[in-house]
C-alpha cells in the first residue's frame, strides 16, 4: 500500500516534467521557425517604440541617451497643435490626398483597360511608353512644368499638385493593366454579345471584378500623396502639407526632440489606421495582380 503511495507522486512528478518539457520544445521549434519574422518585426517596429518614447520624454531627457521615460508627458502632443497649424497641414494633405486619388482611378482605369483589352495598332509601344514614364525623374522635368503652372497663375496652390492626375500615373496604368489581364475574356466577350458598350462593360463588368486592384491602386496613389514632399514643397507655396510643414516644424524645434517625435507620430497615425484597416484588401489586390505580358 506505501508503495503505491509512493509511486502515484512520483508518476504525476513525471507526467508534470514531460509536459514542461513539451512546452519547451514547442517554444523553440516556433522561435526556430519564425526567427527571421521575429527578426524582422523588431527591426520594424524598433524605431517606431523609439519614436513614441521620445514623443513622451521631457526636453531635457530627450536629449540624454536615456530610453524609457522618467514621466509620460503626454501634452507634448497638445504642444504640438498649438506651436503649429497642423490642422491646416492636415486639410491640405487630405484635399491633395483624395482628389490625387480619385482623378488617378478616373484616367488611369480606363487606359489600364483600353492596353488589356483593345486589338489596336502600337499597343504594345504605347505600354512601353507606360513603362518608360516609370522610369522618368520628375525632377527632369521640374523647370518646364513649373514654368506652365506659373504661366496659367496657378503657382502656390495645390492645383499643380491635383490636377497632372488626370492624366494619368505610370505605375497605377501597369499594377491594373497587368491585374486585368487575369479576368477571362469570356466575361466581356458576354457583355458585347448582350449589347453593352465598351464603357458599359467597363462598368458593370469589369470594374466590380476588379475591386481588390483598384483598392490597392487607391492605397498606393494615397500614400504616395500623403507622404510627397518634393511636389508640394516646390508648387504649393505657403499651402503646406504635412510633410513640408513636419521638415518645417523640426527645423523650428531642433533642439526640442520630444515635440519633433510628437509631431511625426501624428503625421503618421492616419496611414498607419488607414492601412491597419484596408491591409486585408491591399494585400489581396497586390497578391492578384498577375504577371502576364
Amino acid at each position: 500500500m506505501s508503495a503505491t503511495l509512493v509511486a502515484a507522486p512520483s508518476r504525476a512528478a513525471g507526467r508534470h516534467t514531460g509536459v514542461r518539457r513539451a512546452r519547451a520544445r514547442r517554444v523553440l521549434y516556433w522561435i526556430a521557425t519564425h526567427a527571421v519574422a521575429v527578426a524582422l518585426t523588431i527591426a520594424f517596429a524598433g524605431p517606431l517604440v523609439f519614436v513614441l518614447l521620445t514623443a513622451v520624454m521631457s526636453d531635457n531627457q530627450a536629449l540624454t541617451d536615456e530610453l524609457w521615460p522618467h514621466t509620460w508627458n503626454w501634452a507634448n502632443f497638445a504642444d504640438v497643435f498649438a506651436r503649429s497649424p497642423i490642422l491646416v497641414w492636415l486639410r491640405n494633405t487630405m484635399i491633395y490626398a483624395g482628389l490625387g486619388t480619385l482623378f488617378t482611378l478616373l484616367s488611369s482605369v480606363p487606359v489600364a483597360y483600353a492596353l488589356a483589352r483593345f486589338r489596336f495598332p502600337g499597343r504594345r509601344l504605347a505600354f512601353l511608353l507606360v513603362i518608360t514614364m516609370m522610369m522618368l525623374p520628375p525632377q527632369v522635368i521640374a523647370v518646364p512644368i513649373y514654368l506652365i503652372w506659373a504661366r496659367m497663375d496657378l503657382t502656390g496652390t495645390l492645383w499643380p499638385l491635383v490636377l497632372p492626375m488626370l492624366l494619368g500615373d505610370a505605375f497605377s496604368i501597369f499594377l491594373l493593366r497587368q491585374f486585368l489581364l487575369t479576368i477571362p475574356r469570356d466575361y466581356t466577350d458576354a457583355a458585347r454579345v448582350d449589347g453593352c458598350s465598351d464603357l458599359r462593360t467597363l462598368v458593370r463588368v469589369i470594374l466590380p471584378m476588379a475591386r481588390p486592384a483598384i483598392a490597392a491602386t487607391a492605397l498606393f496613389q494615397f500614400f504616395y500623396c500623403w507622404n510627397d514632399y518634393y511636389g508640394p514643397l516646390l508648387y504649393a507655396g505657403e499651402n503646406w502639407t504635412l510633410s513640408v510643414g513636419l521638415a518645417s516644424f523640426k527645423a523650428l524645434h531642433s533642439v526640442q526632440w520630444n515635440l519633433t517625435m510628437a509631431a511625426t507620430l501624428l503625421v503618421m497615425a492616419p496611414v498607419i489606421i488607414v492601412f491597419f484597416f484596408a491591409q486585408k484588401v491591399f494585400i489581396e489586390g497586390v497578391t492578384l495582380t498577375g504577371v502576364k505580358g
